[in-house]
């Protein structure tokens, strides 16, 4: 009999799988189902990425390992970050990854030994402890609090903890609270991480997806802040690459070589098909990304607005593709609560405690449909919720 491991056994069928479940399970009755479940953004690729794809699909010289990011990439990286963020990078401060998923995956190796520390938030985007987990570290939530504004109270970590801790996860604006920080909180986090000698890796995943006005910035232009840690930032949201898998670490320079020594021992370089793919988003116009940001805002209005009038009072979110809310009274616990949704109405979100358990009760809407769905949704749970009462 095969003897598994500890991590794998650690890692059990979840919600994700049961909700999967049931959503194939309606469309095969031929059930609608409205889903707002999984962040993967519905706007079209821009043509001239998609161009540049097609082009560089065409060279049979693409199709063979890259080794390496091309002297192109890099710049277009160096030059992006200076145009948007007014941060100047060295080519020798940044390297590629096949999406920051992978990037929480392996990066703990870089600076943990089997039993250090790592302080990831709670509630929070999975990868964040899975990542370091699996690569023997141990985990300790920082928590989050809403009546903090989801931000870290760094005075609450003990110092016994925080003396011990080699590496400490931020992420704003946060999936899934959906909050964004300000330039002071980085500041003390910065801070922090001197105090300690603490690795701070930020996840820059959604600055191109803030609301009502606000301006998403670098963790990188914070003073000092490539002297603790490094930035992940992602072309999925921003620029709809999802399925490519294109992802930057950017900061610390030793860091930055030490974390791809390690990566050279398992991967040889992103596709360089993608990496045209990246050139052309980064260099390409700009005006997409910006009209996108809207159309998410729009989406945003829509669900709280159709579904305040249904009798669901829904917060606005700050930023993210996403919205944050509390369930409805009269409900318990939020993966019974999701279900009976689904069963009841067709409308698909992700229960809150799939993200720690300090997200329990609460759920996440993606801003994956249009506003006519939106509606249609929210008409459907409001005749629900009132047939209960």
């Amino acid at each position: 009999m095969i003897q598994y491991s500890e991590k794998a056994n650690h890692f059990k069928p979840n919600i994700f799988t049961i909700l999967n479940e049931k959503k194939q399970a309606r469309l095969k009755e031929g059930k609608e189902v409205h889903d707002f479940f999984v962040g993967t953004p519905d706007f079209p690729i821009a043509e001239h990425i998609r161009k540049a794809v097609a082009e560089a699909a065409m060279d049979p010289e693409n199709y063979k390992y890259s080794l390496v990011d091309s002297e192109e990439l890099k710049q277009a990286v160096v030059d992006w970050y200076k145009r948007r963020y007014d941060v100047d990078l060295k080519k020798t401060e940044l390297m590629s990854l096949n999406g920051s998923q992978e990037g929480f995956a392996h990066i703990a190796w870089t600076v943990c030994d089997p039993g250090d520390i790592v302080l990831t938030p709670n509630p929070g985007y999975p990868i964040f402890s899975d990542g370091p987990y699996l690569n023997d570290a141990v985990i300790v939530n920082y928590e989050l609090d809403p009546d903090n504004h989801y931000m870290p109270a760094l005075e609450k970590i003990p110092e016994d903890i925080a003396r011990k801790a080699k590496m400490m996860v931020i992420s704003y604006p946060l999936n899934p609270t959906c909050t964004c920080a300000d330039r002071e909180c980085y500041e003390k986090i910065v801070a922090f991480a001197k105090k300690y000698d603490i690795c701070i890796l930020h996840d820059n995943a959604y600055s191109e997806i803030e609301y009502d006005g606000r301006k998403g910035f670098s963790f990188l232009s914070i003073p000092g802040a490539k002297e603790v840690g490094v930035e992940f930032n992602s072309l999925s949201k921003s620029y709809n690459l999802t399925g490519m898998r294109v992802s930057f670490c950017l900061g610390n320079e030793e860091f930055i070589k030490k974390f791809s020594t390690i990566r050279s021992q398992f991967d040889y370089g992103m596709c360089t098909i993608v990496q045209k793919a990246a050139i052309a988003a980064l260099n390409g116009p700009q005006e997409g990304v910006i009209a996108q940001q809207k159309a998410y805002e729009e989406r945003r209005d829509a669900i709280c607005e159709s579904f305040g009038e249904a009798g669901w009072t829904i917060k606005k979110s700050e930023g993210t593709m996403f919205v944050w809310t509390e369930i409805p009274q009269g409900f318990e616990d939020d993966n019974d609560f999701v279900l009976q949704m689904l069963d009841a109405t067709g409308v698909l979100v992700t229960p809150g405690s799939a993200f720690g358990s300090l997200g329990k009760n609460h759920v996440r809407f993606a801003l994956v449909q249009p506003v006519d769905v939106i509606r249609e949704s929210a008409k459907k749970v409001g005749e629900w919720l009132a047939s209960r009462s």
